[in-house]
C-alpha cells in the first residue's frame, strides 16, 4: 500500500490530517505490509492514532503509548512548562494521576537537578510510565493519589497533576477515540467533573511544604468550580491560560 493510498483511506475515515497520520503508520509497519494493512485498519476504526503509532508527541519528546492508558493531550504541556519553571532548584516534584508519565518525564528532562515521583492508581500506566521515566532518573509507582507516598508528607515542591474532569454525563458526547478506546477511569471527572480534582488537592494539602505549589489542568468551563476547590482544601489559587495549547491550570499555592 502506498503512502497515498493509506491516506485516501483514512481521509474517506474522516482523519483530517490524513496525509501526516499515513506518513507516520507507515513510519510505525516499517517494511511489513501486513503490520502497514493491520495499524490503517486499527486507525480507521477509532483507535486513536497514538495508540496505533505505539507513542505521543509531548513537550519535543516521544512518550510511549499503549492501548488502554490515556493518551497525553498537547494542552497539558501547559502544566509541565509551569512545573518546570516554578519547582525550586534541586526541589521535589510529585506527578499524581500520571497517566502514560507525560509530565513527569517532561518535567524531568528538563530539569535534572529536580527529583522526580509520579503515581496512577493504574498498575498498567505505572509499567509503561516506569518504562519511560527509568532512563530520566524519576520513578512511578501504583498509588491511589498520595496514599504509598506517606514518606513524602511535607517534603514536596511542586504537585502537577491532569486528573479527569469530564462531568460524567458528558463523556458519551466525547470523540469516538476517547470515549471507546480510552479507560474510563482516566475520563470521568464525577457528576460536576471536579471530583478527582478535589482528591488532587487534598492530596497536595498533606505532600506540599510551606511555600509549594499544586499545578492542576482545568478547562475554561471547570476553572470556576477548580478554583473553588482550591480554595476549600486551604490554597490561594489562580488561573493560567495558553491560548496556542488551548490549555487553563489552576496554580494552587500553599
Amino acid at each position: 500500500m502506498t503512502l497515498e493510498e493509506a491516506a485516501a483511506r483514512l481521509r474517506a475515515a474522516g482523519c483530517v490530517f490524513a496525509e501526516e497520520e499515513a506518513r507516520l503508520i507507515a513510519e510505525a509497519a516499517g517494511d511489513d505490509p501486513r503490520a502497514h494493512e493491520s495499524l490503517v485498519r486499527r486507525r480507521i476504526s477509532g483507535e486513536p492514532l497514538e495508540v496505533v503509532v505505539g507513542w505521543a508527541w509531548f513537550a519535543g519528546l516521544r512518550i510511549p503509548i499503549a492501548p488502554g492508558v490515556f493518551v497525553p493531550r498537547r494542552r497539558t504541556e501547559l502544566v509541565a512548562r509551569l512545573a518546570t519553571s516554578l519547582t525550586p532548584p534541586g526541589g521535589r516534584v510529585v506527578d499524581l494521576c500520571c497517566g502514560a508519565g507525560a509530565i513527569a518525564a517532561a518535567v524531568a528532562h528538563a530539569r535534572p537537578d529536580l527529583a522526580v515521583t509520579a503515581a496512577d492508581v493504574d498498575p498498567a500506566a505505572v509499567v509503561l510510565a516506569s518504562r519511560t521515566l527509568a532512563p530520566l532518573g524519576a520513578s512511578c509507582l501504583v498509588s491511589d493519589m498520595d496514599g504509598a507516598l506517606p514518606d513524602l508528607a511535607g517534603r514536596v515542591d511542586t504537585v502537577t497533576a491532569c486528573p479527569p474532569y469530564v462531568p460524567t454525563a458528558q463523556i458519551a458526547l466525547m470523540p469516538r477515540e476517547a470515549r471507546d478506546h480510552e479507560p474510563r477511569l482516566a475520563l470521568d471527572g464525577g457528576p460536576d467533573g471536579a471530583a478527582l480534582q478535589r482528591a488532587v488537592l487534598a492530596a497536595s494539602a498533606r505532600l506540599l511544604r510551606a511555600g509549594g505549589v499544586a499545578i492542576i489542568e482545568t478547562s475554561e468551563a471547570l476553572a470556576a468550580l477548580t478554583l473553588a476547590a482550591a480554595a476549600a482544601a486551604g490554597f490561594a489559587a489562580d488561573v493560567e491560560h495558553d491560548e496556542e495549547l488551548g490549555a487553563v491550570a489552576v496554580i494552587a499555592r500553599r
